[in-house]
């Protein structure tokens, strides 16, 4: 091989390096955008959620209220990732999210079946409604851009706080339907059996974070 053939691979061989940097950097852009955008909804989730949980006297609107404040910490977390490289700062990331699942799990347990059993009768909130519909349709688009961009970054905290913002959309359709039901049909018991969804996809994880390959 002669000089210049040498000197055009090496010339290769840099843009490639160049290109390849460029894309990770416009990825990582991207995780860090769609994080922020979590984060924003939630913030702003909390208040509605707050005011339409106290008004309807509704646990499933009170359980979502706590899922947007546990979204908010892993939307955190994994800022704090992508801000950094690691397999130690990847594992205490995703034990982090773990642990919110399991608080998030207990919650609204305890929470539903206390309802369940005392027969506490949540109103109709209108306010909930909208909410809960919007948020449904921003969380599952969240969820797929987070999906897709933790795959192109092989980083797997933010593919497991995809998760975490799926699940958020699933609760939220979950609630949006114990609310409906309550308010079309009176079904007042539609409303704490909507906190048995998310309980059951979050142990799912906690299992999947803390016990997978043991």
């Amino acid at each position: 091989m002669n000089w210049r053939a040498s000197a055009d691979l090496v010339l290769r061989d840099d843009v490639a390096v160049t290109l390849a940097d460029r894309a990770h950097r416009s990825l990582l852009r991207r995780g860090f955008a769609l994080e922020y955008v979590t984060l924003a909804w939630n913030v702003a989730g909390i208040v509605v959620l707050a005011i339409a949980a106290v008004s309807a006297r509704s646990v499933a609107l009170a359980g979502f209220g706590l899922d947007s404040l546990i979204e908010i910490g892993a939307s955190t977390v994994v800022i704090w990732g992508l801000s950094g490289t690691g397999a130690e700062r990847q594992r205490r990331g995703l034990r982090l999210i773990g642990y919110a699942f399991a608080v998030l799990a207990a919650y609204l347990l305890v929470q539903s079946t206390a309802i369940l059993a005392t027969g506490l009768h949540p109103r109709h909130s209108v306010l909930g409604i909208i909410w809960t519909a919007a948020t449904a349709v921003v969380m599952f688009a969240l969820a797929a851009g987070k999906g897709r961009t933790g795959r192109a970054l092989d980083n797997p905290v933010l593919r497991t706080e995809g998760r975490v913002t799926l699940i958020d959309g699933i609760l939220a359709t979950a609630v949006l339907l114990g609310l409906a039901l309550n308010a079309a049909l009176g079904w007042w018991w539609a409303d704490p059996a909507a906190g048995y969804v998310l309980v059951f996809y979050a142990i799912r994880e906690v299992r999947e974070i803390f016990f997978a390959g043991h």
